[in-house]
């Protein structure tokens, strides 16, 4: 009986260790497939890392990306500066504005300009520019003959009337054109001239150049005619 006792409590340590040797080795593999289980969860957060940076990498590509339309738009900027050199371009064309030529700016003088194997007389009336700017005239002057018989006014030619720009110094010129006395009488006598510039209301006396006298006749209308300034307009 003692021999059995013994027998029995040998397999009953026997079969102790042997279950605790079972539970150890469950138990390391327990934590095996746990380490293996968390270097699989490293593993796929290696790989979504790794995903990351790549989704990263297209994103800083995709800056790039913007970064090169923005370069896009320094092009259209050039073409806008060039679109205001055209218009800058275009600005240069535009016409000057000058003020009127006053009387007081202005050296009238007379002289006879009469060419031989005229029909009639032409007396030249120049103006000049004696300001420090220029200026511009245009138009009809008014001409008036003093004479023994009254003053008589000149009529206009009806010529177009030429712009003209007068810088300081400068001069031009309109005829008065007038009949020649060739009637062997004493006819009409010329005293003098007066000349008022266009536009203006200042008149100035002059010297007459021309003949002495003016044919008398019966015409109700002026035989003396006035050309436009700039333009002499010899002959009748």
């Amino acid at each position: 009986m003692r021999v059995q006792k013994l027998t029995f409590a040998v397999l009953a340590v026997a079969a102790s260790l042997s279950l605790t040797a079972c539970q150890n080795d469950d138990g390391g593999s327990g934590q095996n497939g746990s380490s293996s289980a968390s270097s699989a969860s490293s593993a796929k957060g290696g790989d979504a890392g790794s995903g990351g940076s790549d989704q990263g990498g297209s994103g800083q590509s995709g800056g790039k990306g913007s970064s090169g339309k923005g370069s896009g738009g320094q092009g259209s900027t050039g073409k806008g500066s060039g679109e205001k050199g055209t218009t800058a371009g275009g600005g240069s064309g535009g016409d000057s504005t000058f003020a009127k030529c006053r009387a007081g700016d202005l050296a009238i003088t007379a002289k006879d300009n009469t060419i031989d194997g005229d029909p009639g007389g032409t007396v030249a009336v120049t103006l000049k520019n004696r300001g420090d700017h220029s200026c511009a005239i245009s138009g009809y002057a008014g001409v008036d003959l003093k004479t023994t018989a009254g003053s008589l006014s000149a009529k206009r030619t009806g010529e177009q009337t030429p712009h003209v720009v007068l810088k300081s110094g400068q001069s031009t010129a309109f005829g008065i054109n007038y009949p020649i006395n060739k009637t062997g009488g004493s006819g009409v006598r010329i005293t003098g001239l007066l000349v008022t510039p266009p536009s203006e209301t200042t008149t100035v006396t002059l010297r007459w150049p021309g003949g002495a006298t003016l044919p008398v006749t019966d015409e109700t209308t002026s035989a003396v005619k006035v050309g436009p300034v700039g333009n002499i307009g010899q002959g009748s």
